[in-house]
């Protein structure tokens, strides 16, 4: 029997859910009142297919298990997993999952792919069974991207909600971290922002340009993050003592004033630099363009990654 998908809300986050359960075999039935809606999610689905073709399509997937229904009730009934991506506003999600958790079959899982807010204050007007109501944030572009953080709320009392979330997202060949304790932001968004906080200040007083601080990344730390994350490329760089001389040796550095732990103010002339380094680097090429080309390129290294790592099934493998 195929899993169903419901997806309630068609941005970029939504349309990367839909692709990516498309692309598993799954049937996907989406909701949202925008006008065009559907069109641009068909739109989108079919650009990224390339991609997913190149990657590999599961059995049965196909673009025309996509139905977009026209109420949240239609949306949700027979579903599995349901995925909230509504804008970033708590009030508005917290009475979209309302809603949801009001009708969705008590078996169903409700993830909601906030990059921010703490699955207790989604829970907050949860009165049918709020523990499945958590958090489930990806990473765009979702069709690709394997990590998906889950977060479990205080009313998440239930272990068997988080494990039954594991294994669906697993069945969207996802590789689901679950957040030991609820923070605002989770893991990975706190840690891009820190280095972005800090590629703001860098431009906003000269030091570097947009396309500098990203060659930077792309042929420094990014080439050696992708594979290693962060702790184990510290701990090549002690030699073979390891992690305990690499922080003997360079953890007092840490005290020293180098980066500025606050986002700098976007002011006018900042905001400008950036766009402006941006549309450079952009080169007039429109951003179906540059989806495809940074689609085809991560294709490409996941399958290196899974090259040089292939007994890390999950994260609980050693990555």
């Amino acid at each position: 029997m195929s899993q169903q998908l419901s997806v309630i809300g068609t941005g970029v986050i939504g349309n990367g859910w839909i692709a990516r359960a498309l692309a598993q075999g799954w049937d996907v039935i989406a909701f949202d009142p925008a006008p065009e809606a559907e069109v641009r999610t068909r739109e989108f689905v079919a650009n990224a297919w390339h991609s997913l073709t190149r990657a590999g399509l599961a059995e049965g997937a196909s673009p025309e298990r996509l139905t977009f229904v026209d109420s949240l009730e239609a949306a949700v009934e027979g579903a599995d997993l349901i995925q909230e991506n509504v804008p970033e506003r708590l009030e508005l999600k917290r009475e979209i999952l309302a809603d949801i958790d009001a009708v969705a079959a008590p078996e169903a899982i409700i993830g909601s792919s906030t990059s921010g807010f703490k699955p207790s204050d989604l829970q907050q007007d949860c009165t049918n069974i709020p523990g499945r109501v958590i958090v489930a944030h990806p990473f765009n572009p979702v069709y690709l991207l394997p990590l998906v953080e889950l977060v479990g709320g205080e009313a998440t009392t239930m272990t068997a909600h988080i494990e039954c979330a594991q294994s669906l997202y697993q069945a969207l060949a996802m590789r689901p971290l679950v957040v030991r304790r609820e923070i605002e932001g989770h893991i990975a968004d706190r840690l891009m922002e820190a280095l972005w906080r800090e590629a703001l200040h860098l431009v906003n007083d000269g030091v570097a340009t947009t396309e500098e601080i990203d060659a930077a990344v792309v042929y420094g730390c990014g080439l050696r993050w992708s594979l290693m994350g962060t702790f184990l490329t510290f701990h090549l760089a002690g030699g073979d003592a390891g992690m305990r001389h690499m922080l003997e040796q360079f953890g007092p550095a840490l005290k020293l004033p180098w980066t500025k732990l606050e986002a700098p103010e976007l002011t006018d002339e900042l905001i400008d630099k950036v766009v402006e380094g941006c549309e450079f680097q952009a080169a007039d090429r429109p951003v179906a363009e540059l989806d495809r080309r940074r689609d085809d390129f991560l294709v490409e290294l996941l399958g290196l990654v899974q090259k040089y790592w292939p007994e890390a099934e999950g994260l609980e493998g050693r990555i």
